[in-house]
């Protein structure tokens, strides 16, 4: 028998037969037919529509294939990042698209066309020269969680409604508790919409901590009270204490070295002075993984000092939490097994679909005690089944989305293991930029030192500013080039990565590495792109 006869016959014994019948035959004809008739159809034709089962199939089946094209195109590196338009262009509607509401139902074949424009018009985050933000990428495996979980379409609030849920979740905060050294704790935590609000959190049950009284009587019943972040922290820490009536005057800024690292020396003054001023300190937020260096604050000093004064400690490590997973790179969060309180946002470096936080709190109990108000509706306590599993009174919320399937079938698909080997790849990725760009003399790094994390900052220097003394009329110009480049880079749609300025310096190029379909090669690309766009600036 040839070789050729030899993979047929190996074909048919491994494939199920797909030899068309006479009923195959009508039913695709059928299906087709409902395709040509998606003109005449609306969405009250679909399910639960007692004659639209047929209908509904062939509807799914076209946004499946667009979605399909669009996941094609985003992992491509000769599309576009985007098709960009100013803001005043979409709202006026471009070649058919209207983004305006009718009165009246469109017909399906509209709502399909709405979503093909829809994803031709946005931003494509899991394209491989996608930098912009510290969440990027595009894991499909991720992606089909999102999927299902949008097929569930239940809410968190309660076991009843959520049985394997509330179950995962449970499983999850566990897997990252151990991670973090709580293993041996029965700890707390929950999963929120994102690292601003798991930090709010991380604040809320600091404050109670301290100061139960302050739920029902509210804040004129306590003292001045002050918490403390890095001068390079986020800024949701500000967000979180006006929301909370605590005033962002008593927010107060550590000042960090030139690595972008909190000083503990500052942070024991500071307190210091604090408390002379008739504030009373409650709260240190330090930062593992801060969002413009990546630096990481040193937790075991911090902790040292929050345990002298008797403050809680909490670690924001929305963006570094990752490398608690990699054992070439966990030492630099060495002593958050300390904290109180930790955000870790898997929707960052282990690239989960958005969006994925949690706020894990060393102390069981004390989420429910903040914040439950026993809504006689929802949490019965005679229910049939046992009610600990309700999760809906830790919360601050009522309603809460289901995060935590995408990352739950996430680690089934790769593992601890899996995880581990992508974030010190992301890290590999980082050096190798910055051993590139110490070698350039049309660049320089905004920081000399290796990356702690994946955050690589750097200026680009055109060669009209590379003789220029270093000083105001230097600064002034070189202020304006990084928003240049990234302007003309975002309207050809060939790359897209962050600028910003920072304390002293000037506006600098700040790329981050999350994205799992990014090579050396596209890095390659970006800085001949730089160089291309900005060589005459």
């Amino acid at each position: 028998m040839h070789s050729e006869d030899i993979d047929k016959e190996q074909k048919k014994k491994s494939f199920p037969n797909f030899q068309s019948t006479e009923s195959d035959v009508k039913e695709d004809a059928h299906t087709e037919n409902l395709m040509t008739n998606l003109s005449n159809a609306y969405a009250s034709d679909l399910l639960p529509n007692k004659d639209g089962k047929d209908l509904t199939k062939s509807f799914l089946l076209q946004v499946v294939n667009i979605l399909l094209h669009y996941i094609k195109k985003s992992f491509d590196v000769k599309s576009k990042i985007l098709d960009f338009h100013h803001p005043h262009q979409l709202l006026q509607g471009l070649e058919g698209f209207n983004l305006e509401l009718s009165d009246h139902p469109e017909s399906l074949e509209q709502l399909l066309v709405d979503c093909t424009d829809t994803l031709k018009y946005s931003v494509k985050t899991g394209h491989p020269r996608y930098f912009n933000q510290l969440s990027s990428g595009l894991d499909i495996i991720g992606l089909a969680g999102e999927w299902l979980t949008a097929a569930a379409n239940t809410n968190m609030f309660t076991y009843e409604i959520a049985p394997v849920f509330t179950i995962m979740e449970k499983i999850l905060l566990k897997k990252m508790h151990e991670i973090i050294g709580w293993g041996e704790i029965e700890a707390d935590g929950i999963f929120s919409p994102g690292g601003s609000i798991s930090n709010l959190y991380g604040i809320l049950v600091a404050r109670y901590k301290q100061y139960p009284e302050v739920k029902i009587k509210g804040m004129t019943a306590l003292p001045c009270i002050a918490l403390f972040v890095s001068e390079q922290g986020h800024y949701s820490v500000k967000k979180a204490a006006a929301l909370l009536g605590i005033g962002t005057d008593n927010v107060i800024e550590v000042k960090c070295d030139e690595r972008g690292k909190m000083m503990p020396d500052e942070l024991e003054k500071n307190i210091l002075q604090a408390k002379r001023k008739g504030q009373t300190p409650f709260c240190v937020s330090a930062t593992a993984g801060s969002t413009v260096f990546g630096a990481f604050d040193p937790l075991q000093d911090i902790a040292d000092i929050c345990k002298k004064h008797k403050l809680w400690m909490h670690v924001d490590a929305a963006w570094g939490g990752g490398l608690l997973l990699s054992r070439e790179h966990s030492y630099k969060l060495n002593g958050i097994e300390r904290a109180n309180s930790v955000t870790w946002n898997p929707h960052k470096l282990m690239g989960v679909p958005l969006q994925c936080s949690a706020i894990l709190i060393r102390e069981r109990g004390l989420l429910e005690a903040c914040n439950q108000m026993q809504a006689g509706y929802l949490f019965q306590p005679d229910k049939l089944y046992n009610v600990d599993f309700d999760t809906g009174d830790k919360a601050i919320q009522c309603g809460r989305h289901v995060d935590i399937f995408k990352l739950w079938l996430m680690w089934k698909a790769k593992g601890t293991c899996g995880f581990e080997v992508q974030i010190n790849r992301y890290m590999e990725l980082a050096n190798y930029l910055y051993k590139i760009l110490k070698k350039k003399d049309n660049f320089k790094l905004v920081l000399d030192s290796e990356p702690e994390l994946t955050n690589v900052c750097f200026w680009y220097f055109p060669s009209r500013l590379k003789h220029l003394p270093k000083g105001c009329e230097r600064d002034q110009e070189l202020h304006k080039i990084a928003p240049k480049i990234k302007a003309q880079m975002t309207e050809e749609g060939t790359a897209m990565i962050s600028y910003q300025p920072c304390g002293d310096n000037v506006n600098f190029f700040r790329m981050v590495f999350s994205n799992p379909a990014t090579r050396q090669t596209d890095i390659d690309y970006l800085i001949d792109e730089i160089e291309r766009l900005g060589k005459d600036l």
